[in-house]
């Protein structure tokens, strides 16, 4: 559904002596799979934003290749913009204008008739309970209601592929859970190849079948969660000490077991591959020895573990500028596109 080879965007901000060029994306190559829910992670800055709106058609490609839903995204516009389905992180739909008359517009601007697109819609609005919303204004729902609605409007005309821009931003919990569940029906109710763009990594662990990483513009993973995760060199294995006399003992002990051993007071820290099996012997052998434990806690690797192996930084730091809005004609949206 979605390939792309050597995609790469370049921006050029200020004027004259303060011109300068930023390499948002760099040689980005991406491969999606018809039926897959796809994860898009990276930091503020890392080129997400960038290479999705080069997919969507929103920008076009400063050199490079993507072919989306069969469709070349700079020569053939259009026909990605009709087999694609949208929903934008700051939304679409119109704050004063009844919810069912946006929807309804919106599937025959795809060409629906009328009568089509009012069926489809209304079967939209009850599989994602928004029923009695028909005739609300949009500036009259809730967060969750809103969200709902950005993505029916993605779906309203059938697409293949729909692309998902930070759904669940700003919302509750409770919104946040209740919409992970209609997106992880889009493919089984829906048909479609879903393609997720997050900052959350619980969204992305819960819902995306491969999960890619981008940072710097480049990207660094791609393989599902699980996979990433046992990438983390182990378990992280963390005792807490009864007194101060054992933890060199505790600190032997563990470091049979792993080659990554930390002391901090009364904790000793190490990762451990396979802690399930290891930690039973390794508390035996702390028994064995006289070694008193207050605790112990053992914690699988996170998304944001792999994200800190991979490149250094943490996958939640965001103290990078974001990608530049405004780009010269070089980096121009392709002829009728929306900016």
């Amino acid at each position: 559904m979605i390939e792309a080879r050597g995609l790469v965007q370049t921006f050029h901000t200020g004027q004259g002596k303060n011109k300068k060029e930023v390499h948002a994306v760099k040689g980005v190559d991406l491969d999606v799979a018809e039926g897959e829910v796809v994860g898009f992670l990276g930091p503020n800055g890392a080129g997400k934003t960038t290479t999705l709106r080069m997919l969507v058609t929103l920008l076009r490609p400063t050199a490079g290749t993507a072919r989306v839903a069969g469709y070349d995204v700079a020569t053939e516009p259009v026909q990605v913009r009709r087999s694609i389905g949208y929903c934008s992180q700051v939304g679409s739909t119109f704050s004063g204008a009844f919810a069912g008359d946006e929807v309804v517009d919106h599937g025959m601007l795809y060409g629906m008739s009328r009568k089509d697109a009012v069926a489809k819609g209304q079967e939209l609005f009850e599989k994602f309970q928004l029923e009695g919303l028909w005739r609300r204004m949009n500036k009259n729902m809730s967060g969750g209601q809103k969200r709902r609605l950005d993505i029916v409007m993605g779906l309203i005309h059938s697409p293949s592929l729909v692309f998902l821009d930070e759904p669940t931003t700003g919302l509750d919990p409770q919104a946040r859970a209740n919409l992970w569940e209609h997106i992880s029906g889009l493919r089984a109710n829906e048909g479609a190849t879903v393609f997720l763009t997050t900052h959350y990594l619980d969204e992305a662990d819960a819902l995306a079948d491969r999960i890619i990483i981008i940072d710097r513009g480049e990207i660094v993973a791609s393989d599902t969660s699980d996979n990433l995760k046992a990438s983390v060199s182990g378990d992280q294995v963390s005792l807490e000490l009864s007194s101060d006399d054992q933890v060199a003992t505790a600190r032997d002990k563990l470091a049979s077991i792993s080659d990554d051993v930390r002391v901090d007071g009364r904790l000793v820290h190490g990762r451990v591959p396979r802690a399930g099996k290891a930690v039973p012997g390794l508390l035996r052998d702390l028994e064995a020895s006289g070694v008193g434990l207050e605790g112990i806690e053992v914690i699988r690797p996170t998304l944001d573990d792999v994200f800190l192996t991979l490149t250094g930084r943490s996958l939640r730091d965001a103290d990078e500028a974001a990608e530049p809005e405004n780009v010269d004609a070089e980096t121009a949206a392709p002829e009728g596109a929306t900016r």
